[in-house]
């Protein structure tokens, strides 16, 4: 016998999707740390490096990079991605259909 897969349509934030009070703002988190990331990955970095960098101890970088993310605030973020050699901008744009409900999104180019 098999067994009937259950679907369900997403939100498009998962973490909405799961339930968790703020979920903008952890999607949001969870964009920056991905871009951290791979700016830490593309430049070959050490945790060790890395936490030279962005001035705190290596736990703290392994939780960040582990998705441990409470200790962080966005704007922190900001400055790791500063500091990471990033330009960050912030846009505040009018939505073009009234009708749909407005979205807080990170575009990395």
């Amino acid at each position: 016998m098999s067994e009937k897969i259950k679907v369900q349509a997403t939100s498009g934030n998962v973490f909405a999707d799961l339930g968790l009070a703020n979920p903008d703002e952890l999607l949001i988190k969870a964009e920056l740390v991905r871009q951290i990331s791979s700016l830490i990955n593309a430049r070959n970095l050490t945790q060790t490096e890395v936490a030279n960098i962005l001035g705190i101890d290596q736990p703290k970088v392994s939780a960040l990079l582990h998705g441990k993310l409470s200790g962080f605030s966005t704007e922190r973020l900001f400055r790791f991605l500063n500091a990471l050699g990033s330009d960050v901008e912030i846009r505040v744009i009018p939505k073009p259909r009234p009708e749909f409900p407005a979205q807080t999104k990170i575009v990395i180019a």
